[in-house]
C-alpha cells in the first residue's frame, strides 16, 4: 500500500482545525463565536453513535464468551480497578494543591459574590441525585427511552442483559449474534465516515472557547489552571505510567496509538467524542472484545480520573481562595465525598462543574459561592480533564484486559512498535476503520 500523504493524516487535519480555530477566536472573536454550531453538530453526530455501537459490541462479545461467570468476573475487576485509580487520582489532585496553593492570596468574599451567575449550576446541583437515586437511574424506564435519551450506562445494562440471554440460549442464538455482529461492523464504518469530520468539528469547538472566553481569564488564575495541568500530568505519567509498565506496555507509545483521540478530545473538550473510535482502537490492539465492550462505556462514568483530579483542586482552590483553613480530617472527609460524587458526572463538557457544585452544597465548610471564581477558567480546564478521562479508560481498558487474561500483549507491542499484526486474523472491517485505509 503506497504512504499516506501527511496532509491526508486525520492526526495532521485535526491538528490544523485547532490551530485555525485559535487563530480565528484571536482575531475576530464575534465571528469566532458563530463557529459554535460546528462543534456541537459534530458531537451530536458521534453520540447518535454511542447508544448503537456499545450495545452492538457489548452484546457481541458477551454471546461468543464461554460462560457466564467470565462476565461478572470482568465486571468485578473493573470496579475494583475503578476504585482503586480514582481514589490515586484524588490523591494526586489533593497533593498538588497543596504543595502548588494556587488559591493562596486571592482574597475571595463569598458575601460579595455574583451568586446569578452560577445560579444555573447550583439549581442543577439542588436536582441532583443521591446515591440512590443514581443506582436507580441506571435502570431506564424503557428500552426506547435509554437510547433515545443516549445513556451510555442505561443502555450498556440493557446490552449486558441481552447479551447474556443470547449466552444462555446457546447455539439457537447464533444467527442473531452473526446478524448483530455485522450491524456492528457497519456503525464502525458509518464512525469512520463522521471522523472525518473532526477536524471542522475541533476548528468550530476551538474557535468558539478562544472567542467566547478569550485569555483574560487566564492572567488572572492562571495558577489554578497551572496546577490542574501539572496535577493531570503527574497522574498520566507517573500513575498511568506506573499501572502500563505493570500491564507490560509502553505509555508514551501507546499515546503515540491513541494520537488521533487525544487531539480530538483537545478541540472538543469532550472525551465522549471518541468513545466509539477509541473502542475499535483498543479491539484492534489486541483487547478481547468482552473486556473493551464492558470497561470502556463503564469507565466513561465510573474511571473519570480527570474529574477526580479537578473537583479535588478546585475544592480546595476556593477554600484556599477564601481563607478557610481545612483540618486535615476536613480533607479527607471531602475526598471521601468526591469518591461518590465523581462517579455520577458525565464525560461530556460542562458536567464537571455541576457536580462540583452538588459536592460543595454537601460540605458547607467550603463556601458554593466560590464558583464565582472558576467559570471564566473552567472551559480552559476542560481539555485536561477529558484528556485524562480519555487516557485513563484506554490504560484501564489494557490493564483489566491484562488482569483477565484477554490481552495478546505481543500484538500490542508490535503494533504499538509500528510493526504490522500478521500472527492474528482481525475482521477486514476493523483494520480498515483503524488504518484508515
Amino acid at each position: 500500500m503506497p504512504k499516506q500523504k501527511f496532509y491526508s493524516n486525520l492526526y495532521f487535519q485535526v491538528l490544523v482545525g485547532i490551530a485555525l480555530g485559535v487563530v480565528l477566536g484571536f482575531v475576530a472573536p464575534e465571528r469566532a463565536v458563530m463557529m459554535r454550531p460546528l462543534g456541537d453538530g459534530f458531537i451530536k453526530l458521534v453520540k447518535m453513535l454511542i447508544a448503537p455501537v456499545v450495545f452492538t459490541t457489548v452484546v457481541v462479545g458477551i454471546a461468543q464468551m464461554g460462560e457466564m461467570k467470565d462476565v461478572g468476573r470482568i465486571g468485578l475487576r473493573a470496579i475494583v480497578y475503578f476504585e482503586a485509580v480514582s481514589l490515586l487520582a484524588l490523591a494526586i489532585g489533593l497533593a498538588v494543591v497543596t504543595v502548588m496553593k494556587p488559591g493562596s492570596g486571592v482574597g475571595f468574599d463569598p458575601a460579595t459574590a455574583d451568586l446569578s451567575s452560577i445560579a444555573a449550576y447550583t439549581a442543577t446541583a439542588q436536582r441532583a441525585s443521591g446515591p440512590v437515586e443514581f443506582v436507580l437511574g441506571i435502570i431506564p424506564d424503557t428500552i426506547v427511552g435509554a437510547f433515545a435519551r443516549g445513556d451510555v450506562l442505561q443502555v450498556l445494562l440493557f446490552s449486558v442483559l441481552i447479551g447474556v440471554a443470547l449466552l444462555l440460549m446457546g447455539e439457537r442464538a447464533n444467527r442473531l449474534v452473526e446478524i448483530v455482529a455485522v450491524a456492528s461492523d457497519a456503525l464502525f464504518v458509518v464512525v469512520g465516515i463522521v471522523m472525518r469530520l473532526a477536524p471542522i468539528g475541533a476548528f468550530g469547538a476551538m474557535a468558539f472557547t478562544v472567542g467566547r472566553y478569550g485569555i483574560g481569564s487566564l492572567v488572572s488564575l492562571g495558577h489554578l489552571v497551572a496546577a490542574v495541568y501539572v496535577a493531570c500530568l503527574c497522574f498520566i505519567f507517573l500513575g498511568l505510567g506506573a499501572i502500563a509498565t505493570l500491564t507490560g506496555f509502553n505509555l508514551l507509545k501507546f499515546l503515540k496509538y491513541i494520537g488521533e483521540e487525544i487531539l480530538i478530545v483537545v478541540g472538543t473538550a469532550s472525551s465522549e467524542s471518541v468513545l466509539p473510535r477509541l473502542m475499535a482502537k483498543l479491539e484492534y490492539l489486541g483487547c478481547a472484545k468482552p473486556v473493551v465492550g464492558l470497561v470502556v462505556p463503564a469507565g466513561y462514568s465510573f474511571n473519570l480520573d480527570g474529574t477526580a483530579v479537578y473537583m479535588t483542586m478546585a475544592a480546595l482552590f476556593i477554600a484556599q481562595a477564601s481563607n478557610v483553613d481545612l483540618t486535615l480530617a476536613q480533607e479527607f472527609g471531602i475526598l471521601a465525598l468526591l469518591m461518590v460524587t465523581s462517579k455520577g458526572a458525565a464525560a461530556v463538557t460542562g458536567s464537571g462543574f455541576v457536580t462540583l457544585a452538588a459536592t460543595l452544597a454537601a460540605f458547607p465548610a467550603i463556601p458554593v459561592a466560590g464558583l464565582t471564581l472558576l467559570l471564566g477558567v473552567d472551559r480552559f480546564m476542560s481539555e485536561a480533564r477529558a484528556i485524562t478521562n480519555l487516557i485513563g479508560n484506554a490504560v484501564a481498558t489494557m490493564a483489566i484486559a491484562r488482569w483477565d487474561g484477554a490481552l495478546d500483549l505481543d500484538r500490542a507491542r508490535r503494533i504499538l512498535d509500528g510493526q504490522p499484526a500478521q500472527d492474528v486474523q482481525v475482521e477486514a472491517v476493523m483494520v480498515t476503520y483503524v488504518q484508515g485505509r
